[in-house]
């Protein structure tokens, strides 16, 4: 892997933990390295929930359904940690 992938994975997780921290309403709380992570790690969770309980592939390289799959994954990832943390919002 060379060092141009390894930017464009970053730049890949940060779009899609921005655009999930907006989904969610905490583009406020995030920073950029929080929405790389977030990003990143979305991809991962998004992956493993496409394959093992819908049967679909996870991530298939840099294309509009891995964002997706990504941005999916990064929704779940903020909606478990503020279940855990108790920062749900308040109606």
């Amino acid at each position: 892997m060379n060092i141009i992938n390894i930017i464009t994975w970053i730049l890949f997780g940060a779009f899609a933990g921005w655009v999930a921290s907006i989904i969610t309403n905490k583009n406020r709380q995030m920073g950029a390295v929080a929405n790389i992570v977030t990003g990143i790690a979305g991809a991962f969770i998004g992956g493993f929930i496409m394959e093992q309980f819908f049967g679909a592939p996870g991530l298939t390289g840099f294309n509009v359904y891995s964002l997706l799959v990504a941005i999916g994954g990064a929704v779940v990832l903020i909606w478990v940690v503020s279940l855990i943390s108790g920062n749900r919002r308040r109606r």
